[in-house]
């Protein structure tokens, strides 16, 4: 729909949803899902999951994410739905029951279509989807540039032995392929993963990781990789602890009817001690 003035609760989250698809570099707050363990055993486990959108890494302290655009994966590749959900102030929680042995992909994705023209001389701006761009922007709008955007926010936890059925790529946006196996990170080892844009490698991305409890320092301690041609990248685990790790991308290289296309992924992964 075309913008118009909102409540500030929804204006925040707008601005918070759009802040989770620009680099670490243009923006303070990060968007992150936590689980309460990434592997786990027993009969029938549960995990509780924190999900935020904050400053510090990992504690709540801005605003909820919201729980709309869950995509819960379970081992054989079927989707699960979120099992107690609430939003509060700072913070969403929800519980996922593990009712399958593997490797389980709990994530937040966002896409959509994003337009800004001239219109008497005033810019509009209009969010939506494709079904209605044709019905809410005028085709001959006066400046009319569209962008296709995706986000994808993630975590992965492994109830018993891990598997890989949850871990494949859908073919939209930007997403990390595991060549290591997510949770069977290990302070001081090094692991490959694989970005893929649309299905296809991430060439030249820029992956910024940064270490959890980020309230305690007085920096980031961030460091970098980058993908290689066919979108590969190795990361080192400096020490055990919880690690947030994001990318992202914009070309012009977008299906039609956008012209451009913006994309990010973030994941939490956890390093366990040697």
């Amino acid at each position: 729909m075309i913008r118009t003035p909102r409540s500030p609760r929804l204006s925040s989250l707008a601005l918070a949803l759009a802040a989770v698809a620009l680099p670490l570099a243009a923006q303070a707050h990060k968007a992150w899902l936590l689980p309460s363990s990434t592997v786990v055993s027993g009969e029938t486990p549960w995990v509780g999951v924190d999900a935020a959108i904050s400053n510090s890494l990992y504690y709540p302290d801005h605003f909820p994410m919201p729980l709309q655009s869950l995509a819960i994966t379970a081992p054989d590749g079927s989707k699960a739905v979120a099992q107690n959900p609430h939003t509060g102030k700072y913070r969403s929680v929800f519980d996922v029951e593990l009712n399958q042995t593997g490797t389980w992909r709990i994530a937040s994705v966002n896409s959509g279509l994003f337009a800004s023209w001239e219109e008497n001389g005033q810019p509009r701006r209009w969010r939506g989807s494709e079904e209605t761009l044709g019905k809410e922007v005028p085709k001959d709008a006066k400046n009319l540039q569209i962008t296709r955007s995706a986000g994808r926010v993630e975590t992965f936890v492994t109830s018993g032995e891990p598997s890989t059925g949850a871990l494949q790529p859908t073919g939209s946006g930007l997403e990390l392929v595991p060549v290591t196996h997510p949770n069977d990170l290990f302070a001081g080892e090094a692991a490959r993963f694989r970005l893929l844009i649309d299905g296809q490698p991430a060439a030249g991305v820029e992956v910024t990781v940064v270490p959890g409890a980020t309230r305690y320092r007085d920096s980031q301690d961030e460091f970098a990789a980058k993908t290689d041609a066919d979108g590969q990248f190795s990361v080192t685990w400096p020490a055990a602890g919880m690690y947030w790790l994001t990318a992202s991308l914009q070309d012009d290289k977008a299906a039609p009817p956008a012209s451009a296309r913006r994309a990010s992924y973030t994941a939490t992964l956890e390093v366990l001690p040697q």
